[in-house]
């Protein structure tokens, strides 16, 4: 028989009896709890494509994988993108993502970008968490995308008659520049402080840019058809000597006016912004010629006298004061044929497109701003399609045309309400009263100040930030330059007989615009208005004239860099002084 087993009887305390209870709640004895440590990976694919232009669109594959049995749902998301409201978004699909077992799971994330998105090189980190707040175990992934931004406003500022030799020796010389700073290697200005005369060199000397100082710029000199011809002497640029000067009443021109620099602490505003932005030293005028033929050029890139005539009005006016589809009966141009043989004109109204009917087809809005009608300056107004000229009751005639009426403003300075009105056109036009123009004799110094007016009022304003401004001078006004044109003379190319002309100075002043960037690239005209057809999506030289043997300035901008921050333009005069002085218009000189 077996022994009896004894047995133990406790009793059963509360402490005992909460115990049990708390064992039974857990399922059982303590040896069968488990805690969840489960994770998840994520990984991005490389954003398709890698670069895009704003308002476009970039996907990536988001992939979450588990492990050590994770179960659960993860809510992704990006950091922190820069630009502000016009930053990058992103969105995924579908989110949160549920991820359970040992399948991976997938979300498409999108990049949505809008027009006004800043170009750059963005790092978009991506990112997620679950109701736990657990985060991926091999953290935050980042993919990479390069934004290229969209331009959509361009003002060219068109100022009067300067090279860069006369203009822009401030960059050269002391306190604005070096020696050094200036030659033929990529880092430097091609600007010279000696010229080349017919009887051997002659060194440049200072003058002040406006009427007034110690030595005054009281006198003009001849920037025609033939005045042309001297300087070049058959490329070997000694001619500038011959070039003949027009003194003001009552002085005198001094020794070799032509031989002169402006005195920087004059134009400090243009050197302040070459310096900072852009600066073409191999910017050539179109045309052979002074300012009504040259301002045909950079509104319409030509001034024949028909769509098809070989035949380019290359003189200001003949016989009249007023220009144009206005000007008085009698009043012509003359005309040069493409051996280079000057002639008289017709008169100066023309049947030809312009930039204006291109922008009209593409629905962009343009606006050109003069100081009056009737001006060699006007370039509107010689064009019959936009002038539509009408007779008046005291025998006068007024343009009267759609496109005159809505998009010709007078005066100019309404460019600076109009920026500060938020109602800046997609491409404008700038010219200035003859006062704030840099021609010679005819300005008061203001020049630089006005320029730098609407460059701090863009700047400063919602435009900067997707604005090109360029800055350009209308022709060389007879001033030296060493730099010779390719003169096409051949007789049958397009151009022949008046093609191309003498440097000018081109500043591109932009967000967009390389940074302290010497363009030696050959530049005219043309290359702005091919600039604006590749920013409004036109075919590269649709009006078929300059633009289509230009390039479009593509050297001068990097659409995928960081934004340049804008910084006032330090100038003597700002806006307020444009916008209240009422004075009669100073119209341009007739050469």
């Amino acid at each position: 028989m077996d022994r009896l087993r004894p047995f133990v009887v406790f009793a059963a305390t509360p402490a005992l009896i909460a115990l049990l209870l708390a064992l039974n709640a857990c399922g059982g004895s303590s040896s069968s709890t488990t805690t969840q440590t489960g994770s998840y990976s994520l990984t991005a694919s490389a954003l398709t494509p890698a670069s895009i232009t704003a308002g476009g669109t970039s996907s990536s594959t988001i992939t979450l994988t588990p492990a050590n049995g994770y179960s659960g749902s993860v809510t992704l998301s990006c950091g922190a993108l820069s630009g502000g409201s016009a930053a990058p978004a992103c969105s995924f699909s579908p989110n949160p993502v549920s991820v359970s077992g040992t399948a991976a799971a997938t979300s498409a994330l999108t990049v949505s970008t809008t027009k006004n998105t800043p170009g750059g090189s963005y790092s978009i980190s991506v990112t997620g968490s679950d109701a736990r707040s657990l985060a991926p175990s091999n953290g935050p992934q980042s993919v990479a995308l390069t934004m290229t931004a969209v331009i959509q406003r361009v003002v060219v500022i068109f100022q009067e008659n300067r090279t860069p030799d006369n203009l822009f020796q401030g960059l050269c010389i002391a306190p604005y520049g070096t020696s050094s700073a200036c030659g033929t290697a990529q880092n430097q200005y091609d600007i010279v402080s000696t010229g080349q005369s017919t009887s051997g060199p002659i060194p440049l000397s200072p003058i002040d840019l406006g009427t007034t100082g110690s030595s005054p710029d009281t006198y003009d000199l001849d920037h025609s058809n033939t005045a042309f011809v001297s300087m070049y002497d058959g490329g070997k640029m000694d001619g500038a000597n011959n070039i003949l000067c027009s003194p003001e009443n009552g002085t005198v021109c001094p020794t070799n006016p032509q031989y002169m620099y402006v005195i920087p602490t004059d134009v400090a505003p243009y050197i302040t912004m070459a310096q900072q932005y852009t600066f073409g030293d191999q910017m050539f005028q179109t045309n052979e010629g002074p300012s009504f033929p040259a301002h045909q050029f950079i509104f319409g890139g030509t001034s024949a006298i028909t769509a098809t005539s070989p035949y380019f009005a290359s003189e200001n006016l003949t016989g009249g004061g007023t220009a144009g589809c206005i000007a008085t009966a009698g009043t012509t141009v003359e005309q040069i044929s493409p051996q280079g043989i000057e002639s008289p004109g017709p008169y100066p109204c023309y049947d030809r497109m312009a930039m204006s009917d291109l922008l009209d087809a593409q629905k962009v809005t343009w606006r050109y701003y003069a100081p009056t009608a009737g001006s060699i300056w006007t370039a509107p107004d010689a064009l019959q399609n936009l002038c539509q000229a009408k007779q008046n009751p005291n025998g006068t005639y007024s343009c009267t045309g759609p496109d005159w009426v809505n998009n010709v403003s007078i005066p100019e300075y309404q460019v600076l309400e109009d920026i500060a009105n938020g109602q800046l056109q997609q491409v404008s036009w700038v010219i200035p009263d003859g006062a704030h123009s840099d021609h010679a004799l005819s300005n008061n110094g203001s020049g630089p100040s006005w320029v730098a007016s609407i460059v701090n009022a863009i700047g400063n304003s919602q435009y900067w930030g997707n604005t090109a401004i360029i800055i350009t001078w209308d022709d060389w006004g007879g001033w030296y330059d060493h730099v010779a044109p390719k003169v096409i003379n051949d007789g049958v190319s397009w151009g022949s007989g008046y093609v191309y002309g003498f440097r000018v100075p081109l500043v591109i002043v932009s967000p967009y615009a390389k940074a302290k960037y010497i363009s030696h690239v050959t530049h005219d005209f043309g290359s702005i208005l091919n600039f604006i057809e590749t920013t409004y999506g036109m075919s590269t030289g649709s009006l078929g004239y300059a633009d289509k043997y230009a390039d479009d300035l593509s050297d001068c901008f990097d659409l995928t860099q960081s934004p340049i921050t804008f910084q006032t333009i330090s100038a003597p005069i700002g806006a307020a002084y444009f916008i209240n002085n009422k004075s009669a218009p100073i119209d341009p000189d007739d050469d």
